[in-house]
């Protein structure tokens, strides 16, 4: 006759049991994952203030495409339009912006907090003055009207350090504070004699005023001294006949000198941003152009402010390992978690270790609960019991037999369970000899 099978067979039990126990695990990892969380750094911020020069400036024009490579990215970049690089510095350490654009040369407080994340492009110093004036070098200047840009602008911050070591100042000349285009107009007008700016190559005012043939490109013939005094300038040579080959201008080749463009960024940037920026930086000025080889820029040179421990770990290593594979939210999310790897692996390497033997106790437990009851039968087994005492423990006997064969356990605990019924029938043939005795 086949044996029929109960719904809850011995196997079902077992698995019923090591889920318990696995879940038990699992939720002891998810509340370890949970307090290791709240030592995680916050999330990256959606929106990024960029604070950029006037509406029409180059910086303004880099911001639009710094904007354009982090929305893909999903970051939005709030620019912000400036007078310039000083202003674009108190805005960085006033906290109203936490990325901008700031010229070489410009100056933070001792306890400045502002970092900068790389040189990203070479920003010439040209000084044009009127043609046959013969004028050789910043001394001649003395005694003359010149243009230094608007106050609070980088050109006007590296004009007054370069006229500064040339003993040319406000009590010996006259200095005025104009924007570009009406320093140009001024030029024309003759009411100026020179006119200071720092542009790219590239900038339509710039090449302007180079094609002009009442004006002539000063050249710093000691450039060299200049970049040993100011850390923060390079030498640069401008080709003869680089601007238009066909009217060979310039008609010699003209050493300039050069402050960066530095990306630079307040306390408030976040962490994770950084190789963001940089790589964004790659991809704007990495290009090369009429001073630099394709590649040069970003750079950790050139620097206006002390270079941020991450920037200085991507000019190592490059972007991190996975922001190479992964989309920017899921590689920030994997670089945060990451903190949390090791208090993780150190909770679960005992929990896991744990997981057999408090599986083992748990099925014995069904077992071994039945041998204190059995026990104390046993005990209280004894030629000074009555008939009536007999009686009732072997109705309570029978009581714990028929229990303990409703007990289910895995195959691989059965010989225990087996050995459990053979003693609780022993303890019952013990029970009918003292009976018989009585």
């Amino acid at each position: 006759m086949p044996i029929s099978k109960s719904h809850s067979t011995p196997a079902a039990s077992g698995n019923r049991e090591l889920f318990k126990t696995v879940g038990s695990v699992i939720v002891l990892a998810v509340l370890g994952f949970w307090l290791a969380y709240q030592f995680v750094d916050p999330a990256p911020p959606r929106e990024v203030t960029f604070a950029a020069g006037a509406p029409d400036g180059a910086y303004a024009l880099y911001a639009e495409r710094y904007k354009e490579i982090l929305a893909r990215h999903g970051i939005q970049l709030r620019v912000i339009h400036t007078q310039g690089s000083v202003e674009n510095l108190d805005l960085l350490q006033e906290g109203r912006a936490a990325v901008a654009l700031v010229q070489g040369g410009v100056k933070a407080p001792p306890d400045s907090a502002v970092v900068s994340l790389g040189s990203v492009y070479y920003e010439p110093l040209w000084v044009f003055h009127r043609m046959g004036d013969g004028l050789r070098s910043l001394v001649g200047l003395a005694g003359k009207r010149v243009n230094i840009g608007l106050d609070g602008s980088g050109t006007h911050a590296v004009a007054l350090d370069l006229l500064a070591a040339n003993a040319v100042s406000q009590t010996n000349t006259t200095l005025t504070n104009l924007g570009g285009p009406e320093a140009v107009e001024a030029l024309s007008a003759g009411s100026l004699d020179a006119a200071m700016f720092i542009a790219g190559p590239d900038s339509p005012l710039i090449r302007t005023l180079l094609l002009r043939d009442d004006l002539r490109l000063l050249n710093f013939q000691r450039a060299e001294a200049y970049v040993r005094r100011f850390r923060y300038l390079s030498r640069l040579t401008l080709p003869a006949g680089v601007v238009d080959l066909g009217r060979d201008v310039p008609p010699r080749n003209t050493e300039l000198l050069a402050p960066t463009a530095n990306l630079a960024a307040g306390p408030e940037l976040h962490p994770a941003l950084i190789d963001l920026f940089l790589q964004a930086a790659a991809e704007v000025h990495g290009q090369g152009g009429l001073f630099a080889a394709p590649g040069d820029f970003p750079k950790p040179e050139f620097l206006a402010f002390p270079l941020h421990k991450e920037a200085q770990r991507y000019y190592r290593s490059g972007p991190p390992f996975l922001q190479r594979y992964l989309p920017f939210w899921a590689a920030s999310l994997m670089d945060r978690l990451k903190v949390m790897l090791l208090p993780l692996v150190a909770l679960l390497i005992p929990l896991v270790k744990f997981m057999p033997p408090l599986y083992r106790w748990r099925m014995r437990s069904r077992i071994y609960r039945w041998y204190r009851e059995i026990q104390a039968v046993d005990l209280a087994i004894g030629p000074q019991r009555t008939v009536e005492e007999n009686e009732t423990l072997a109705e309570e006997l029978d009581r714990i037999k028929d229990d303990i064969l409703k007990v289910q356990v895995p195959l691989a605990f059965a010989d225990e369970l087996y050995q459990l019924r053979v003693h609780a029938e022993l303890v019952q043939r013990r029970l009918r000899v003292a009976a018989t005795q009585d």
